[in-house]
């Protein structure tokens, strides 16, 4: 049974930090293409950033040189490194995995995720 399990959501001040993680059971992470999405209240879950297992890392327009993504296949885990955060990166933050594709950037390129850390950034 997979399982994605985030930690490391909360609330921050605008200009500031959080670090997400992520850790995967279950799957061989090592072949799966990690990624972070979010989703804003009443609007559809997009992609933040995603990194395979040969540390190629893709990120969506909106976070370029703000987050960085990394993982640690020693341990299963993927992070999400957020810098000078905006209030409009406020979101539920969901890590996903799969193991097909080169550069998945949509949702349903993705077999399993996990339950979402709430980031919230006041202005």
């Amino acid at each position: 049974q997979v399982q994605l399990v985030e930690s490391g959501g909360g609330l921050v001040q605008a200009g500031g930090s959080l670090r997400l993680s992520c850790t995967a059971s279950g799957l061989t992470f090592i072949k799966n293409i990690m990624s972070w999405f979010r989703q804003a209240p009443g609007k559809e879950r997009v992609f933040v950033a995603l990194i395979g297992g040969n540390e190629h890392t893709h990120y969506s327009d909106s976070v370029k040189g703000r987050f960085t993504i990394s993982r640690d296949n020693a341990k299963n885990t993927v992070y999400l490194q957020m810098n000078s955060l905006k209030p409009e990166d406020t979101a539920v933050y969901y890590c996903a995995a799969t193991s097909w594709g080169t550069t998945p950037i949509t949702a349903n390129e993705y077999h399993y995720w996990g339950q979402g850390t709430q980031v919230t950034v006041s202005s």
